[in-house]
């Protein structure tokens, strides 16, 4: 993974009142920690951090005048919840060579075999891979798998110094049969009857009264 070299600034305000002005500036108040280190508070400029934490697990050369340049991955990243800019970000300071664990993504590939219902169970898989070679993700075929097909953690193809940080049996990929028309009505009908929805029934034609077969 490349590295995304970033200018910052050291930061001396702190509180929600200096915050906002940092981010009327376009930038991003953001805090760096690890190795024993002091937090080291800084700002960050507002597009380039936009930009370089679009990809997951970024590794951030973070250059701070009159300071050493530091490695760090995005720890924490806060978001506006409606405008989804970045409020503020928590960097872990990392060392080349040393291997950290992070969480990376599961992608599919293929098609199951046909009346199947393929369940991702888990989207993404927690791996440790040294700092400086964070895979983007892994790659997983379910070309032409039957229902009854399961794919765990022990099953996936890491790149090379790249291992699991979870359970070998972790279910990633779960094949089931597709739902039949009459399971779908059934499972509809009882959860409408849990729900107490009660369908109106057709009204019988009284005795002696005349049935239309138009």
């Amino acid at each position: 993974m490349a590295e995304v070299k970033i200018q910052a600034e050291s930061r001396t305000e702190f509180g929600k009142g200096a915050a906002r002005r940092i981010r009327r500036d376009n930038k991003v108040p953001a805090v760096l920690y690890g190795h024993g280190t002091d937090p080291v508070h800084i700002t960050l400029p507002g597009h380039d951090t936009m930009l370089a934490l679009k990809t997951a697990n970024a590794l951030l050369l973070i250059e701070v005048e009159g300071s050493e340049s530091l490695l760090a991955l995005p720890k924490q990243v806060q978001r506006d919840p409606i405008k989804n800019f970045i409020e503020h970000v928590d960097l872990v300071i990392v060392k080349r060579g040393e291997k950290v664990q992070v969480d990376i993504a599961v992608h599919l590939e293929g098609d199951a075999a046909s009346e199947t219902l393929v369940v991702l169970e888990n989207a993404s898989i927690l791996v440790e891979a040294e700092a400086t070679h964070i895979p983007d993700g892994v790659t997983v075929s379910i070309e032409g798998l039957d229902a009854g097909a399961q794919i765990h953690a022990s099953d996936l193809q890491l790149p090379a110094g790249t291992t699991l940080a979870v359970e070998p049996d972790t279910l990633i990929v779960n094949v089931t049969a597709a739902a039949t028309a009459e399971q779908l009505d059934a499972e509809l009908s009882e959860a409408e009857a849990e729900a107490g929805i009660e369908k109106d029934e057709p009204e019988a034609a009284e005795a002696g009264e005349p049935v239309s077969a138009s």
